[in-house]
């Protein structure tokens, strides 16, 4: 019997007793082999002046729960994002919060395993950061925390299937907790420090009448860019530039599991959105976004991905009836460009969302 499947009452009470005598003969195995078919059972049970009994379930046999059975706590959804490529899970019912705990996962909740060969056909192993750490994790949902993970994984089909089906094994470690993970797969607006996974937990949390408070969430995360005079520093200072570029209070796994004080020798390499100045939606700032004589206009968004031009198209144009032409979910540039004449033959004002890609003069 699988140990992770409690014997409940209805399982000892739903039983029969068949009783049979097994006669004694030269050959004891196959007498026993015979004695045991349903037919043998049947005939030589009112034969018997000494029986035995055999126990058979009369309900039907316990289901083995599969990886992804929606009878399992956690469960994968729909990934998130135009292409997909956002992975989106939950464990229980996690519910939205003013306060968000976000954390890493590898190095962070569970020990990082980069050097670790899956066995194939099986999922990785893992082990908890620290011990304590579902004891931490569970006092954040006592205190009112939504608990989200957050986690790059832009692996090969084969290594992402393997680390898909961790994820429910953790989940079952984690039976009486609910939380939220997402994780990027592929390079692109959702893979940290790109705020693109915050941006969807926002989302996500305002379809349930939630606004984030930032005061009072944080991120726990490893890859703090950390330099020691003697010994390896962190491999990236990714996840602190991710909170950073947030607006989120950020935590070592060592600051906020062992209350250690904060390494201040680090350094964070490479472009940071945080660092852009503050600047006005529209210059003049006397314009307004939207003419105040309609008319049929093309507005065209220029800039790199997951700088939120989709996101200004939802909040100003979506509910002045302007359309959205984006290659994203149209996919080909053919396809955009029909989608443009048409909207201009319909009369129809609509906004095109063009990214400028790395290669781009």
């Amino acid at each position: 019997m699988d140990p992770l499947l409690p014997v409940g009452p209805e399982e000892s009470s739903s039983r029969s007793t068949i009783i049979t005598t097994p006669e004694s003969g030269p050959s004891k195995k196959r007498k026993l082999a015979e004695e045991q078919s349903p037919s043998a059972i049947a005939q030589k049970a009112p034969k018997s002046e000494t029986s035995f009994a055999f126990l058979f379930p009369l309900t039907k046999p316990l289901n083995r729960e599969k990886p992804g059975d929606s009878s399992r706590p956690f469960q994968w959804l729909k990934p998130l994002g135009p292409m997909g490529s956002c992975l989106h899970g939950v464990n229980l019912q996690p519910k939205a919060s003013t306060k968000v705990a976000a954390l890493d996962l590898d190095g962070t909740v569970i020990k990082s395993e980069f050097a670790t060969k899956s066995v194939a056909g099986k999922p990785s192993s893992w082990s908890w950061w620290r011990s304590f750490v579902p004891d931490k994790l569970k006092e954040l949902h006592e205190s009112g925390y939504a608990i989200v993970l957050i986690s790059n994984q832009a692996l090969k089909p084969a290594a992402l299937n393997s680390w898909k089906e961790k994820i429910p094994l953790i989940g079952q470690a984690l039976s009486d907790l609910p939380f939220r993970i997402l994780a990027a797969s592929q390079k692109d607006q959702y893979r940290k420090p790109m705020p693109g996974m915050w941006r969807e937990i926002e989302r996500i949390f305002l379809e349930e009448g939630v606004q984030i408070d930032k005061s009072v969430s944080f991120f726990v995360g490893d890859a703090a860019g950390r330099q020691y005079t003697k010994g390896k520093g962190d491999f990236s200072s990714t996840d602190r530039k991710w909170a950073q570029n947030i607006g989120l209070r950020f935590l070592t796994p060592e600051e906020y599991f062992l209350n250690l004080p904060s390494h201040e020798n680090y350094t964070m390499p490479g472009f940071r959105a945080s660092t852009l100045p503050e600047l006005p939606l529209v210059i003049p700032t006397s314009s307004s976004i939207i003419p105040v004589k309609r008319q049929q206009e093309v507005v065209l968004f220029v800039g790199y991905p997951c700088l939120g031009k989709s996101t200004f198209y939802r909040r100003f144009f979506q509910p002045e009836g302007y359309l959205h032409i984006n290659q994203d979910t149209l996919k080909t540039r053919e396809k955009c460009v029909k989608a443009l004449q048409e909207a201009i033959k319909a009369g129809k004002s609509c906004v095109i969302g063009a990214v400028v890609s790395h290669s781009s003069p």
